[in-house]
């Protein structure tokens, strides 16, 4: 039962997120920051990993495929492929729970057990609304530009891989890079990607502003939110994935 009681609860959470802000002005501004604190605070992770990762599944995909009647640039085109539908979008979703959903479900929880978030009730604020909605907005704006960047790096690290070990030569993988490329796998890994940061937001918004207590429960709120995101993100990349490519 507790889990219908949490659905329920999230739910009726999201329509009072979504009611009209009293002060669109103040929402801009509180999305723009949240842009760089959610957002352009994580390109570097995002970097590495992509860039990393890249290389990696470049020299895995080389070792695995050696095969006379497999073409070599097929190496290039399954690290194309792997990086836009999954990689990416997935992936760095999960990364980014574990880094965005923590730090939001511990920040609207230590407001909540200070009493930050009564204050502003008091005020007559929709509090939810005020310190949540933003940061679904942000995050459903930089998140595909964080994806798109890793899919570029990613790529990339599949170049540098190429370059430095010889596994494949240049030209083999960068015609497997274009090879039948379709523009409808970019479109794919931003639908998914925009639905994460929904996931990701919204339900480490809903643990920190439902946090009672103090600092440990704070934490469990944290960890909470960085598991159900992360389940979640899972499950929805099965769902999308079935209606967007079969």
């Amino acid at each position: 039962m507790k889990l219908f009681y949490h659905l329920g609860r999230y739910m009726l959470l999201l329509v009072t997120i979504l009611r009209r802000p009293q002060n669109a002005k103040i929402y801009r501004q509180k999305i723009i920051v949240e842009m760089d604190n959610l957002g352009l605070e994580s390109l570097g992770i995002v970097t590495i990993i992509s860039v990393f990762m890249g290389a990696v599944v470049t020299i895995q995909t080389a070792f695995n495929t050696d095969h006379p009647l497999l073409p070599i640039y097929a190496v290039g085109f399954a690290t194309r492929q792997s990086i836009i539908l999954e990689f990416s979008p997935t992936i760095i979703s999960l990364i980014l729970a574990g880094k965005v959903g923590s730090r939001i479900a511990s920040e609207i929880g230590t407001m909540r057990v200070t009493e930050q978030i009564d204050a502003l009730e008091v005020m007559g604020i929709n509090s939810a609304g005020y310190l949540i909605l933003p940061k679904v907005l942000a995050s459903m704006i930089i998140n595909p530009m964080l994806v798109i960047i890793s899919i570029f790096l990613g790529v990339f690290g599949g170049w540098l891989a190429s370059a430095f070990t010889g596994v494949i030569p240049l030209s083999h993988y960068i015609y497997g890079i274009l090879f039948e490329f379709s523009q409808f796998d970019i479109f794919y890994a931003l639908i998914k990607t925009v639905v994460f940061a929904f996931l990701i937001t919204s339900i480490s918004g809903y643990f920190g502003f439902y946090t009672r207590g103090g600092a440990l429960e704070v934490g469990h709120s944290s960890t909470k939110a960085v598991v159900f995101s992360s389940i979640y993100i899972i499950i929805f990349n099965l769902i999308l994935t079935q209606i967007l490519l079969v």
